[in-house]
């Protein structure tokens, strides 16, 4: 998922960019979300930094009031923890906009605030160009799993995914992240082969990451998983993938 960020200290013009922000994402169905809106700059950084997930879109006021960080020197400081960042200032300053050079931020867009119905257009066209270059990079990649969950379009890295299990609901999946579940329409038997070596179907029920196991109890039939959930094991399957996992050690 692509995080989103805004920083902008004047309240009106915030609530203007998070009201087009969230309205592209649910209009569109790109699977990103509003993770902070903010005027402090610090909180911003220290999300960055401490929680943040990398390759985040940022809508960054350049004329902070702020006593240690204006936009550009706080875009200097998102590059040093995401830099496959996509940065896109909005300003009323157009004579600042050289600065983006000087202070090497490398700007996806620069967005004056003469008229906001242009300013909402702009940002439109910053959040479609970062979804489409994320999907054709995650593609590129190969190591996504790409579903859709109520019209929203996800993409899930095979590193966050833990196991994929069926839903009470008929015809539903759930997929259990390493941060979150999403519950979507398949069947295990037609996904078995859609993940790369790493992952094992061990039960007409189950997928599982291999990566992402704690333990097997190959007499219970029981997996545990490195969050504590328990997967199951079919009696058929277990003398294979005993092998399978003995292979990977």
């Amino acid at each position: 998922m692509i995080e989103v960020f805004i920083c902008e200290d004047e309240d009106n013009q915030r609530d203007e960019i998070i009201k087009h922000v969230e309205n592209y994402i649910m209009i569109e169905n790109f699977d990103m979300e509003l993770a902070l809106s903010t005027g402090d700059p610090e909180e911003l950084l220290s999300y960055v930094q401490f929680g943040g997930e990398g390759m985040g879109l940022y809508f960054l006021d350049v004329d902070l009031k702020h006593a240690r960080l204006d936009g550009l020197e706080l875009a200097q400081k998102i590059r040093e923890y995401d830099p496959r960042g996509f940065i896109v200032f909005i300003t009323t300053h157009a004579e600042l906009s050289y600065l983006t050079f000087t202070y090497k931020v490398e700007a996806m867009d620069y967005i004056i605030k003469d008229d906001f119905d242009k300013v909402r257009n702009r940002i439109f066209d910053c959040m479609k160009s970062v979804e489409e270059r994320v999907s054709r990079e995650r593609k590129d990649v190969g190591k996504f799993f790409t579903t859709k969950s109520d019209e929203k379009v996800i993409h899930e890295p095979y590193d966050d995914i833990l196991f994929l299990g069926i839903s009470g609901k008929a015809r539903r999946l759930i997929l259990h992240g390493k941060d979150r579940q999403i519950e979507f329409y398949g069947r295990i038997k037609n996904l078995e082969d859609s993940f790369d070596e790493r992952f094992y179907k061990t039960h007409r029920a189950f997928i599982v990451n291999t990566d992402k196991i704690e333990s097997v109890n190959y007499v219970t039939g029981e997996i545990t998983m490195i969050n504590g959930e328990i997967c199951l094991l079919s009696s058929r399957a277990s003398r294979d993938f005993r092998d399978f996992i003995d292979g990977r050690k």
